[in-house]
């Protein structure tokens, strides 16, 4: 072929622009990049994640190993107060432990139940949802009624009876790494029935579409028509649940931590910190509770916010 034919064949059909590109020019972009307020959010987001892996790089101690704490330095001041002392830039708690340190690696856990929190419920949830929505009758019925029931208990009442059920099956055999699992087990089991609900309404109206019928006419599997043609059409409002949902699995986790069912003190995450901070807040060492507390806020309110610009995002009205 000709130059003169390739250069007249790529006018014509210019090759398809990169997926970089077409990122950066859907509506989804240019909406984050209009919002300062949005763009703000990710980048404290995307920094507590970065002060979460890099942890033992930053931190000046590992507050999960006893070897390391000095009772010595128990309840030192902030650096800048008088009584400050370096390395300890927010001070210690009652353990010796370095609060900054404390705080990277109690990010570590929050997150960590958080996100396994809201796969597992999402799983569960998504999975439950198809199967009400595409059979319909007596399992549809059957998988409502359990979602029914479970909305009139709080979120926290749930975990808080399977953190109780677990405690009194197992005692005091469970470590830090069981009691993760379990915490992850109860809010995962806390948050399933909202993405159930919006997936069985996706899988309704679109099980009656040609699409589906044309795919179970060539004799495609019931899984492979729901995860592959119905479950992507619904996916938007599950990555909006997804992220709130990630910021209640955190308070969530904190508040069981808060109250004495969570993460133990050998290996806390900001609630188990708040909570050992809260005894000795007027007694004047209030920074031991004061910086994990602001952590906490504002991890879960960086989240919130791109939870809320997904939502609006995503709604086709508001485009």
């Amino acid at each position: 072929m000709s130059d003169a034919a390739l250069s007249h064949k790529t006018a014509l059909h210019p090759p398809a622009p990169g997926l970089v590109r077409r990122v950066l020019d859907s509506d989804i972009s240019y909406s984050f990049r209009r919002s300062k307020l949005t763009m703000l959010a990710a980048a404290v987001t995307l920094l507590f994640f970065l002060f979460a892996i890099a942890a033992p790089l930053i931190a000046v101690q590992n507050p999960f190993d006893p070897s390391q704490l000095q009772l010595i330095n128990s309840r030192v001041a902030p650096l800048w107060m008088a009584d400050g002392q370096s390395p300890f830039l927010l001070g210690t708690d009652e353990q010796g432990r370095d609060v900054l340190s404390a705080i990277l690696y109690g990010l570590r856990i929050s997150l960590a139940v958080g996100i396994l929190g809201v796969v597992f419920s999402g799983v569960l949830g998504i999975a439950l949802g198809l199967i009400a929505g595409y059979f319909g009758g007596a399992i549809d019925a059957v998988i409502m009624r359990i979602a029914d029931v479970q909305l009139t208990f709080p979120a926290i009442l749930i975990a808080l009876l399977i953190n109780g059920i677990a405690k009194s099956l197992f005692g005091n055999r469970m470590d830090a790494m069981s009691m993760l699992a379990v915490l992850v087990f109860a809010i995962g089991l806390s948050f399933w029935v909202q993405y159930a609900r919006t997936v069985r309404g996706s899988v309704m109206v679109e099980k009656n579409k040609d699409y589906v019928a044309a795919a179970q006419l060539i004799g495609l599997p019931a899984p492979v028509i729901m995860l592959r043609h119905v479950l992507p059409n619904a996916m938007g409002p599950i990555l909006v649940i997804a992220t709130i949902n990630l910021a209640l699995a955190i308070i969530t986790e904190a508040t069981l931590s808060f109250l004495g069912t969570g993460m133990p003190d050998t290996m806390p995450s900001l609630g188990t910190l708040i909570r050992i901070g809260n005894n000795y807040l007027f007694a004047g060492e209030w920074w031991i509770v004061a910086f994990p507390g602001i952590a906490l806020a504002a991890l879960v309110l960086a989240v919130n916010l791109l939870g809320d610009w997904l939502r609006d995002a995503l709604n086709p009205k508001l485009r």
